[in-house]
């Protein structure tokens, strides 16, 4: 378990539309891993995707945007995300079941 290090911050996120069956977890871990943003990315059972994400300001940024739109074959609809505290816990980006 790691330490929460400044400059870091963390947001929960849920991204609604077109976004189970299409790639986007994989999609979002590969986007995650590129930027060095760690934590989790799951489908949930109402056909949205959830997102909690950690990393340096800019990349949590970046990563933010890359969601609103989603890879290739996707149609977000909308993503709802929240800043929460950035624990330091995770040390990768993974996709979770």
């Amino acid at each position: 378990m790691g330490e929460p290090r400044e400059g870091r911050s963390a947001f929960h996120a849920t991204i609604s539309g077109l976004v189970q069956g299409v790639g986007f977890r994989y999609s979002a871990c590969r986007e995650a891993r590129r930027l060095a943003v760690s934590g989790w990315v799951r489908n949930l059972p109402d056909g949205d995707v959830e997102i909690l994400a950690e990393g340096e300001d800019e990349a949590l940024s970046r990563f933010l945007e890359w969601l609103k739109e989603g890879p290739e074959g996707s149609r977000v609809r909308s993503v709802k995300s929240e800043s929460v505290a950035s624990t330091g816990y995770y040390s990768g980006f993974t996709i979770e079941y």
